[in-house]
């Protein structure tokens, strides 16, 4: 195991079931060929696969904050400072630091599945996403376009975070007519978050221009014309005229957020140009923290780029006129697929139905090696 690894989670109060289970994770995600290991036989995978990550031995006095994929430790206020003070993170004194360990469990649908075999993940899914993200993020910081929640990477597996006010916007870019965005043109809308779309637009056609299509992140109430909903459309005049409701601090980090977003999704399309990928829309989320001086300043947070949080297409076959998905578009698309009844995947008054699909549907390995595949690839 990396030496700085097992240093650094000694330091953060981890004691040595901790380190040893952390080893066989940097075993799985550092393998000479992570796709050779996402091929072998699913016994072999079910052992290595990170499912849980919510039961770590590290010292926190929070509990445990478990989301469908990542678990957060907030460490006691004497270890995040003693971080701080010894490792030299440009953050204020007091910020509270967390150990945020990602799993290999993939969400679809807002459930969480499985495969055969007790495969309960994807090989290799969680150490991809955290490289991923953490590549977009320091090509982020290299332009000077903002820093991350991001102040150390001990382990593929492991971040070291500080904790961030967030900015209660899922900030979505789209570059393409697809998902969502298809459907609600497909019946006539030609208006979507406030863009006014042309007549004359074709499933999965490029845009003229890149379009933000914020939605709310949490329930915000009390706001004329904004649903009391998660992830609900909204329109910018709505974000302009409560800012302070969506936790912006001024007016003027509207526009910011909306310059971060824009410049970064061009990075990110850029870059995926050259390997013969088409960054075809993305969720951005932001936040706001404090320097070693006390400034606030807004950053990037959660993750970027990911299969998780982006559409990315083939570029070649879009070219020949075919859909090949490289993100978890894929695996959305086999559970439509694959289940007699799709609407109960995208009919949410039947939630409990879908849980209890999840919940008792062995999926095939393949499905779940597939998106490994897809993942390790990138």
């Amino acid at each position: 195991m990396c030496l700085v690894a097992v240093y650094y989670l000694k330091k953060l109060g981890a004691n040595i079931n901790t380190i040893l289970l952390l080893n066989v994770l940097y075993t799985v995600a550092d393998f000479g060929n992570i796709q050779n290991f996402a091929r072998r036989n699913s016994m072999s995978q079910a052992s290595t696969v990170l499912a849980i990550a919510s039961d770590l031995p590290i010292k926190t006095d929070q509990p445990v904050h478990s989301g469908k994929v990542r678990s957060v430790y907030w460490l006691t206020q004497d270890d995040s400072s003693r971080l701080i003070a010894s490792r030299g993170y440009d953050v204020a004194p007091d910020a509270p630091l967390a150990v945020m360990v990602i799993s290999d469990r993939i969400s679809a649908f807002d459930c969480i599945w499985h495969g055969e075999n007790g495969l309960n993940g994807v090989p290799g899914k969680g150490a991809a996403l955290n490289a991923i993200s953490n590549y977009w993020f320091d090509k982020f910081k290299e332009q000077d376009l903002a820093e991350s929640h991001i102040l150390e990477v001990p382990h593929p597996y492991v971040w070291i975070v500080q904790r961030a006010e967030p900015i209660m916007i899922e900030a979505i870019a789209r570059q393409y007519i697809t998902g969502s965005m298809w459907r609600s043109y497909s019946k006539g809308e030609r208006d979507f978050c406030g863009n006014s779309l042309p007549e004359g637009l074709s499933r999965d056609e490029r845009l003229k221009d890149l379009l933000i299509t914020p939605s709310t992140k949490g329930v915000i109430t009390g706001i004329e014309g904004v649903p009391e909903a998660d992830d609900a459309n909204i329109e910018r005049k709505s974000i302009e005229d409560n800012f302070r409701a969506f936790n912006f601090d001024s007016l003027e980090d509207l526009d910011r957020y909306e310059l971060l977003l824009k410049e970064g999704f061009s990075l990110i399309s850029n870059h995926l140009e050259e390997i013969n990928q088409i960054f075809v829309d993305t969720k951005f989320e932001f936040g706001y923290v404090k320097n070693t001086t006390g400034e606030r300043k807004m950053i990037y947070m959660d993750e970027v780029g990911t299969p998780d949080s982006s559409r990315i297409w083939d570029a070649s076959e879009y070219n020949r006129g075919n859909i090949v998905e490289n993100s978890k578009e894929g695996f959305r698309k086999f559970l439509l697929d694959y289940f007699d009844d799709p609407d109960v995947l995208l009919n949410s008054d039947r939630m409990s139905e879908r849980e209890s699909l999840a919940r008792n549907s062995d999926l095939p390995v393949k499905a779940l090696t597939d998106v490994s595949e897809t993942y390790t690839s990138i």
